[in-house]
């Protein structure tokens, strides 16, 4: 067991916190028994309610997105032997989507980052010895009669991937790729969801934390594979989210269990297209996705397979992320991807544009261009995508951007390419589905 940062300051603020709330009981449920529920969460967009214009607000997304890439590389990179091993486990921790959700008896109603890249639930907790500011009172757990702590035997805190032990409570330590961090103690608590009450939830209740990608709400709830995250608790196998637009104003859906599997019956099954889920025992979190090939207007492209095949050491593949904004390729398939886009599109490529993408092309003024189509060859599973998810346009400079970027280690599957798909995660049997849908009138 690791022990924390600043174990002093920890452990003052832990001292102070177990005084008030020593009435705790620790003898909650790991994952909630002989229950089954659903519910539909509405998401929204960071800086949704921002007066930032279109442009502004996919750059401001794009510099999340490169940094997310950021910690996602260095998650598979520290998994390397050699002079790259960070030690210390680094999560990802940040995201594109902020979910409402309540917490306690009575409830108090918070805002959390939504992260399909990891697994801790967390929010700060009163006496907080360093917080962040966040916009609604942070919790006080002495004031819920529902609050329990974790005892150090408990099964969960055996699952953290750092933590130790005070006064047979169990204390974690949660560090993010750019130096973020949660520390706290582990508690279970009930949590509502919508008019969903569920009890027994266990999460992170953080005394201090630090990081700038946290403070647009005030925590995180992870929904990957591992065994803290919410979907494993709920022990609920699907789920499923429908992200709107980048470029519009209405919101994005996070569905759970029983509302995800109702949701799925009842669609049109010849326009759902399933592929299988793929598993990295370096990553047990992600969600990968097998991609054999790309295809770009009639064009299959050249591309050796093993540049998106997991290797042995944990790099590579490709991860379905909700939290990174554009999809990003391993170079050497993205430098094939861009050339042949330059090759088919017959539109002069510019050298000076300031949206942050790496190919833009100069739109004819009062023109409707339709770009070549964009097709990701999966295992089993041909995914065409409409050019909204693939070319970003800003008609005020007349250009229009290709929504892929370049990456080393690893390729991800960004929102941006999921938007106005219903995606559903079905873990029970290890597929995910991709149903075209108007996620802002679901």
């Amino acid at each position: 067991m690791a022990l924390s940062r600043h174990p002093f300051l920890v452990g003052m603020s832990i001292l102070c916190f177990f005084v008030v709330s020593a009435f705790s009981a620790s003898r909650q449920a790991y994952i909630i028994e002989n229950t089954r529920v659903g519910f539909r969460v509405e998401l929204k967009r960071i800086n949704s309610w921002s007066n930032l214009t279109s442009l502004e607000d996919v750059q401001r997304a794009l510099l999340r997105g490169r940094n997310r890439l950021q910690r996602l590389t260095a998650m598979v990179l520290s998994q390397k032997p050699g002079p790259l091993d960070m030690g210390a486990p680094v999560h990802v921790g940040d995201g594109e989507f902020l979910m409402s959700l309540a917490i306690g008896t009575p409830s108090k109603s918070f805002s959390a980052i939504l992260d399909t890249g990891s697994d801790l639930i967390w929010t700060q907790c009163e006496p907080c010895t360093r917080c962040f500011h966040q916009h609604t009172p942070i919790f006080e757990p002495m004031n819920s009669s529902s609050f329990s702590n974790l005892s150090c035997s408990s099964e969960l805190c055996q699952q953290l991937p750092t933590s130790y032990c005070y006064n047979d409570l169990c204390q974690y330590t949660y560090q993010y790729g750019d130096q973020s961090f949660t520390d706290g103690t582990m508690a279970s608590e009930t949590f509502t969801f919508g008019s969903v009450s569920v009890p027994n939830i266990s999460f992170g209740c953080g005394v201090d934390n630090a990081g700038i990608g946290f403070n647009q709400g005030a925590g995180l709830v992870g929904l990957g594979r591992g065994p803290l995250s919410l979907v494993s608790q709920l022990d609920e196998p699907k789920f499923s989210y429908c992200l709107a637009s980048i470029n519009g104003t209405k919101s994005s859906s996070l569905l759970m269990g029983s509302m995800a599997s109702n949701l799925s019956a009842i669609t049109d099954r010849h326009s759902i297209i399933r592929m299988p889920l793929v598993q990295n025992s370096f990553q047990p979190s992600f969600y990968y996705i097998a991609l054999k090939g790309i295809s770009v207007g009639r064009t299959r492209l050249t591309i050796n397979e093993t540049d998106f095949a997991i290797s042995d050491d944990g790099s590579g593949g490709m991860v379905l992320d909700s939290g990174t904004t554009i999809t990003y390729l391993v170079e050497s398939a993205y430098e094939t991807v861009k050339a042949e886009f330059i090759s088919q599109t017959n539109l002069s490529p510019l050298n000076d544009s300031s949206s942050g993408l790496d190919l833009c092309f100069e739109l004819p003024p009062h023109a409707h261009y339709q770009p070549p189509k964009l097709v990701f060859h999966f295992d089993n599973a041909d995914l065409s995508l409409p050019s909204a998810n693939y070319f970003i346009k800003d008609l005020s400079a007349n250009e229009m951007c290709l929504a892929l970027g370049p990456s080393v280690g690893m390729s991800i599957f960004g929102n941006i390419q999921q938007q106005n798909f219903l995606v559903i995660h079905d873990l029970e049997s290890e597929t995910v589905s991709f149903i075209p849908t108007v996620c802002g009138s679901l």
